[in-house]
């Protein structure tokens, strides 16, 4: 059997070629009439319309690129689930690309986006050079950052609010009387994890007080895991810990439980920053910063349509309160 035409379904459907096209091109106008004619016609035929031959004609591919570093962490999959399925309602595709935190292999990656003729690129958990940035602003694909942003006024980034953040998890845990506070960063040169400190930080001084101390997970459970061994080996140890986020958390915990037989939260109190499926599980039960994953998704959507279209051609940083989250894992404020 030879390829179907939309010609042929136009015939079958008793409407013109172009009235095909509009019913196969996402926001175009066509009645409701018009559109079940043509989808029955294209149904009965086997028709599929050929998008890479539409994207040749229009520059338009379609096809938003997505970045992201790792996927070990929860909040990733998740988010990227949302982000595929609200642009996919916009009549997007998502494709996926791995990076690193290296910029020369964000840049090789980027270079094979650039290939595939995305319209726009999302950036998450990654950062972009200068150079880069400047490509793709003179190639007219936009960029949004997600889960990070840069100092950068190129660049429209989708944040929660790490900084108060930061300081709600200080001021819970001070308010439950802890005083020996220490805190495991993430990666260091991301700016979630210098917001989320900066924030911290901000809550000790404000009651008087410094970190107790300190260790770096690189957002890496087996490294986080060895800095709860290093943190935690002697006898005068924290009495509490803020973990930079839930992925980190759920590796002390278990360091902190299971290999070093301290209790969770009675000898020491845990907190972390994301609010993923985890977080819930009665084995974890884990205090913790909640982003708003839905309302973060939805203003990246929306930033990009806005950039694609040309209604918004102004890059901006859009920052989301995220609530504190009480549960088992941290000593409660006596009432």
């Amino acid at each position: 059997m030879g390829k179907v035409t939309s010609l042929e379904v136009a015939e079958k459907a008793g409407v013109s070629r172009s009235a095909v096209s509009r019913v196969f091109t996402p926001g175009a106008s066509v009645s409701k009439g018009t559109a079940e004619k043509v989808r029955k016609a294209a149904a009965a035929l086997g028709y599929r319309p050929n998008v890479l031959a539409r994207s040749l004609i229009t520059g338009r591919s379609r096809i938003i690129g997505l970045v992201v570093a790792y996927l070990e962490n929860q909040f990733y999959p998740e988010a990227i689930e949302r982000l595929s399925n609200a642009l996919q309602v916009q009549g997007y595709h998502v494709l996926v690309f791995m990076a690193s935190n290296d910029h020369d292999a964000t840049q090789s990656v980027i270079d094979e986006l650039l290939d595939y003729q995305v319209d726009a690129i999302i950036a998450a958990s990654v950062g972009l050079s200068n150079d880069l940035t400047k490509r793709c602003e003179d190639l007219g694909i936009p960029i949004v950052l997600f889960n990070r942003h840069q100092y950068d006024a190129r660049l429209t980034s989708v944040t929660s609010d790490n900084v108060a953040g930061g300081r709600k998890l200080a001021d819970f845990l001070i308010a439950g009387g802890h005083r020996r506070i220490a805190h495991i960063a993430g990666w260091e040169d991301a700016s979630t994890q210098i917001d989320r400190e900066a924030g911290f930080r901000a809550g000790l001084e404000a009651a008087g007080l410094s970190l107790f101390a300190r260790g770096v997970g690189n957002f890496n459970f087996e490294t986080a895991q060895a800095a709860a061994r290093e943190m935690f080996s002697g006898s005068d140890h924290p009495d509490a810990v803020f973990v930079a986020n839930d992925h980190m958390a759920f590796a002390v915990m278990d360091v902190l439980r299971y290999e070093l037989g301290l209790r969770v939260p009675d000898d020491v109190s845990v907190v972390g920053y994301d609010d993923v499926t985890l977080s819930h599980w009665p084995s974890y039960n884990l205090t913790t910063v909640r982003q708003p994953a839905n309302r973060m998704v939805a203003a990246t959507v929306d930033a990009l349509l806005a950039r694609l279209t040309q209604e918004d051609e102004a890059p901006r940083s859009i920052t989301l309160d995220g609530p504190l989250i009480i549960r088992g894992s941290a000593r409660k404020p006596e009432e």
